[in-house]
């Protein structure tokens, strides 16, 4: 089982189903080499699976599938849940957290000042990017099936999205 206290809501989900696992373990596969390790790409950033959050005064508690932060922002492993808010976020939605990914964690993100997030749906095959601009997300890009893409911020090398639906 899954909590989550957003705007001092507790939420609780059932653990992710294998295929929405699998897809959020592909995708932290293929940024992590070039992004976090730096082997054929520029490094520089920390990305991690399921990494527990801690954001702002009276704390949301979250934990996005996978997030980034420059490496620069979190140079060393926190002991507890990271209470550094994250450059990126990606949220693999699911029949059961399509809703609370869309209305309740997204607008958290914003408000604690995510850079970007990125929307993957397992079951269509999609990736919707989004920007964090003035007044809200902009969504700069949407890809779906076997599509190779520059995705902001990880846009310095291509991401074969075929990878993240192969069983």
């Amino acid at each position: 089982m899954v909590v989550e206290v957003v705007d001092g809501l507790v939420y609780t989900m059932t653990r992710p189903r294998p295929i929405h696992q699998r897809v959020g373990g592909e995708l932290h596969g293929e940024l992590r080499d070039p992004f976090d390790r730096g082997r054929g790409g520029p490094g520089g950033w920390v990305l991690l699976p399921e990494p527990e959050l801690s954001l702002g005064d009276r704390p949301d508690l979250a934990a996005p599938d996978v997030a980034g932060w420059r490496r620069e922002r979190l140079p060393s492993p926190p002991r507890g849940a990271i209470s550094v808010v994250p450059d990126w976020v990606c949220e693999i939605l699911s029949d059961s957290t399509r809703r609370h990914d869309l209305t309740v964690k997204m607008p958290m993100y914003f408000r604690h000042g995510v850079g970007h997030a990125w929307l993957v749906d397992a079951d269509t095959h999609t990736l919707q990017v989004y920007r964090r601009v003035t007044d809200g997300w902009l969504l700069v890009l949407s890809a779906s099936g076997e599509d190779v893409v520059r995705a902001e911020p990880f846009d310095a090398t291509g991401l074969d999205l075929a990878t993240l639906w192969r069983w």
